[in-house]
């Protein structure tokens, strides 16, 4: 169910055309990546990856990238 759901994440794959070679049906494997992404599950995860590869001295910190989204602002009185 894991590979199946970060297949989907990862390839850009649309839910509905997950391949059955990973013996789920799409229904159930955007349900459980929904249920996943309620409790935390992604972001625990990343945090444990970080810190076992901050643990071994594999991260590099002195750079990171930074991702925006745009929001118009709205005008105010001057």
């Amino acid at each position: 169910m894991f590979t199946a759901v970060v297949y989907v994440l990862t390839s850009g794959c649309a839910w509905r055309h997950l391949p059955p070679t990973f013996g789920t049906s799409s229904a159930t494997a955007h349900r459980r990546f929904t249920v996943w992404t309620g409790v935390g599950l992604w972001r625990r995860l990343h945090r444990a990856v970080l810190d076992e590869l901050g643990a071994r001295g594999e991260v590099d910190w002195t750079s990171a990238i930074v991702d925006a989204a745009s929001v118009r602002a709205k005008r105010g009185d001057r």
